[in-house]
């Protein structure tokens, strides 16, 4: 059976998309001239500042060029639909945000990204570029907690781009950037559930197969495999269900704040996500944790697949102030940037 989209033709559709994004956006966001698959910032990139460049395949807008902006990502490398951007648009990327300072490399840890970020960033030290690389991991599902270096990078990227633009806006050392990714990734953790596969524009078929009444928790944003297939359940058993395991890896004590992301892989409404919300605060608060910021809506999607995943990034001071500075994207605003 085939799915049906708003599309011309498949193999067309993501630079499609980048014009129709260039064209709604043109205050926040340009392409590089001849790489079109490189998406800057209008304003952030400046000398002295270390340049922050994310990245990775297609449909999971708005990650990633709808976070860069003012106080967040630089610069964006678009990949085809579910694939890494190849070298050239990474370097790319990185020439155009270099102030000088080096550069930061962040992005979800899947083998193809891993492959052409890292050749890219060979190539820019033949030119003087330092680059530092740093891998979001936030996937419980993806792998146990004693091999979270195996572990996916999913919804979390949000809150680890966040905590990382800031503290490049603010003008940190590369050193202390790179301090700051890897301590929002090690407290950020995601766990999903897929309703209903998402197809390709490429194909218009699906890329899994569930039942009507099954659901299958830990799926990965691009059809991986969970950790559990089986009945659909109720929304607050589901939602109990992905929040205990996050808290069980957690561990935070009364008093604790965190950041909360309930994230639709696509196609699940709002209405769904804040009966899911409704249950995140019920055990935030038996539990005594504090909601310091939360986030409701499509954040990291799976073109239109059905499903949610639910976010916490454990909080301290410093990432608290992190999280609050302001930032100005084409699709996300903070702080003062957006009143």
């Amino acid at each position: 059976m085939k799915t049906k989209k708003l599309i011309n033709d498949g193999a067309a559709a993501v630079d499609e998309m980048l014009a129709g994004i260039l064209a709604a956006h043109p205050r926040h966001v340009r392409a590089v001239e001849g790489s079109p698959r490189s998406i800057v910032a209008i304003e952030g990139p400046r000398p002295g500042k270390v340049g922050m460049v994310v990245g990775g395949g297609s449909g999971h807008e708005p990650t990633f060029l709808g976070y860069v902006g003012k106080g967040l990502a630089d610069a964006a490398a678009i990949g085809n639909v579910f694939a890494s951007p190849p070298p050239d648009p990474i370097i790319e990327c990185a020439k155009a945000v270099d102030g000088g300072a080096g550069v930061l490399f962040l992005y979800g840890n899947y083998a193809g990204d891993v492959m052409n970020f890292d050749m890219a960033a060979e190539m820019l030290a033949m030119d003087d570029i330092e680059v530092r690389t740093v891998l979001t991991t936030d996937d419980v599902a993806s792998a146990p907690i004693d091999q979270r270096d195996r572990r996916r990078g999913v919804a979390g990227n949000v809150f680890v781009f966040k905590a990382a633009g800031a503290a490049c806006d603010l003008m940190y050392s590369l050193d202390e950037v790179v301090r700051i990714a890897r301590w929002a990734n090690d407290r950020t953790f995601t766990m999903g559930v897929a309703l209903s596969p998402c197809s390709l524009p490429q194909t218009l078929k699906p890329n899994f197969q569930l039942g009507d009444d099954e659901m299958e928790i830990g799926m990965g944003i691009h059809g991986e495999p969970g950790v559990a297939r089986g009945p659909l359940k109720s929304a607050d058993q589901v939602t109990a269900e992905l929040l205990d395991k996050i808290l069980g890896e957690m561990k935070p004590v009364r008093g604790d704040r965190v950041a909360v992301l309930v994230n639709s892989l696509g196609s699940t409404p709002l209405m769904e996500l804040y009966i899911m919300m409704r249950k995140v605060k019920m055990m935030l608060d038996a539990a005594g944790v504090e909601i310091h910021l939360s986030l409701v809506g499509n954040y990291c999607t799976s073109l239109e697949m059905a499903g949610a995943s639910i976010t916490l990034m454990h909080l301290d001071d410093e990432l608290q102030r992190l999280i609050d500075h302001p930032c100005d994207c084409a699709m996300f605003r903070s702080g003062e940037a957006s009143r």
